[in-house]
């Protein structure tokens, strides 16, 4: 059996990645409608990617200098202030509380690994009564392949037996650059070569075939 599931939050617990992707749009349009649309294109496809790195190509590719620690923590507050709210009171991705259900009946350690700093990560979980269903709560820093690779090797985990289940290329990157499982959530890994669906719905029956659980 599956020894560990890792998720995302964004798109994956959450029906939160619109929600992000719009305040990520508004961020690009203090700086103009054209930074507006560079970045805006550079969020989606780096999904999963944390804000602060964005922020970061933002200045460096769009602006031409290196973002200091005083505008990168202006944006963050702005950025945490568009959406924080909203991401709270987000509804969960369908088929997730099933297959959290699931995984929590057969006893397998479960994770959130995500690109939302730490402190707020853990405060919208824990304002959905959901901090207490995982046995660590990641964010970030570091990047989502070290906070895997942190997970397997604290945890003692076989790689193979290591499930992540992500909506985003740097989720799936994760896996693979930590020889782990990965689950797709959303068209994007559509004929790929992946199990991946349109939500959650499907995930437990996905496991039990793999794993011929009950």
């Amino acid at each position: 059996m599956l020894e560990a599931v890792i998720f995302d939050c964004d798109g994956v617990i959450l029906e939160s990645a619109d929600i992000k992707s719009e305040a990520f749009r508004r961020i690009g349009g203090l700086f103009g409608l054209e930074i507006q649309a560079r970045f805006y294109e550079h969020h989606l496809r780096n999904t999963g990617v944390s804000r602060f790195d964005k922020f970061a190509w933002l200045y460096r590719t769009e602006l031409g200098q290196e973002i200091n620690a005083e505008e990168s923590r202006r944006l963050g507050e702005l950025f945490a202030g568009y959406c924080l709210e909203a991401v709270r009171t987000a509804p969960l991705v369908p088929g997730f509380e099933e297959a959290l259900a699931w995984f929590q009946n057969q006893k397998i350690s479960l994770f959130v690994a995500s690109g939302t700093p730490q402190m707020e990560l853990e405060a919208i979980l824990t304002a959905r009564k959901l901090a207490d269903c995982f046995q660590r709560i990641l964010g970030t820093p570091p990047d989502k392949s070290r906070l895997l690779d942190r997970i397997i090797k604290e945890g003692g985990f076989d790689p193979a037996k290591v499930l992540m289940v992500g909506d985003g290329e740097t989720d799936l990157q994760a896996a693979r650059d930590n020889s782990a499982l990965f689950f797709g959530r959303g068209a994007i890994f559509k004929d790929r070569s992946l199990p991946w669906a349109d939500d959650l719905n499907g995930l437990v029956a996905w496991a039990k075939e793999l794993y011929n659980g009950d």
